[in-house]
């Protein structure tokens, strides 16, 4: 069946999803990251959707979902975390799989230990982090933080096209086409014309209000289930000594964890071609 797009109100916020594969029981939830949107999942959506149901969320404050009007209070991973819970018990998912990137690995591991939200104790059956670790690095947070809390406008979309090829290079190799498709579903137009990133400024005060936020080693201790860690070779975001540590705790110490460097790749790898996807959908298999 053909991507769909669709509508929830999850936790008092509308929340937009893409769904692929509905015809499925068995559900991957595909979550992107921080200054993102759904559309990120898209291939590997395509990949996965003749055997999955996939859902693709629009985190609140980004693409088609809605702002929050309490930024401070609901721009963190609890708040986040929330909605996903409400998601999956709308849309009838009594078990899933999970691939995040970045912020959306950050909220995986809140779902799937389960320690704000023990509704989902025992529901999330795998968890794939992309570039994602319950400790990141903070110089690269700085960095991110500098690009996303203040996103430029331009007068036309090929230069809004030009930005997202210079910050996003990191991603590894798009071709032409997924450079316009990424740029195409991340612009929203401003009152005087310009075009600029399709998310909310406001989300970057998580890290203002929550400093702590992707600290989170008791939600990683607290998973129990298989956990793929996809780090991009050159990320600075995920630092290998940290890579080490999750080694040593959580599902790292059950034998639970399993660690492919991707080559070529910073933060994040873009799930867009073979060699990314195909770990995956053999780590999804496995499980």
């Amino acid at each position: 069946m053909p991507m769909t797009s669709n509508y929830l109100t999850c936790a008092g916020r509308e929340i937009h999803y893409t769904e692929w594969g509905a015809q499925h029981s068995e559900t991957v939830i595909a979550w992107h990251g921080l200054a993102r949107t759904g559309r990120d999942m898209d291939e590997l959506a395509q990949r996965l959707s003749p055997h999955y149901r996939v859902i693709c969320p629009d985190t609140i404050g980004r693409g088609l979902s809605q702002w929050s009007p309490l930024p401070a209070q609901e721009y963190c991973l609890a708040f986040y975390a929330r909605i996903a819970a409400e998601l999956l018990g709308q849309l009838g998912i009594e078990q899933a799989h999970w691939v995040g990137t970045s912020m959306g690995g950050a909220i995986g591991m809140l779902c799937a230990g389960a320690l704000t939200q023990p509704q989902l104790k025992g529901r999330i059956r795998s968890l794939v982090l992309n570039d994602n670790a319950p400790e990141l690095a903070q110089p690269a947070i700085e960095r991110i933080k500098a690009y996303a809390g203040k996103p430029p406008a331009f007068a036309t979309v090929m230069e809004l096209e030009a930005f997202f090829r210079q910050v996003y290079q990191p991603y590894g190799q798009l071709t032409d086409a997924q450079w316009r498709r990424l740029a195409e579903t991340s612009t929203r137009r401003l009152p005087d014309g310009r075009v600029t990133p399709h998310y909310d400024p406001a989300m970057v005060q998580q890290f203002t209000h929550h400093p702590d936020d992707y600290l989170i080693w008791a939600h990683y201790d607290a998973v129990e289930v298989p956990v793929l860690l996809l780090r991009g070779a050159e990320s600075d975001l995920v630092l290998p000594q940290t890579v080490a540590r999750m080694r040593l705790r959580g599902p790292g110490a059950k034998g639970l964890l399993h660690v492919i460097e991707v080559p070529g790749c910073g933060h994040a790898p873009a799930l867009n071609v073979a060699a990314q996807l195909d770990p995956v959908v053999s780590f999804l298999k496995s499980c």
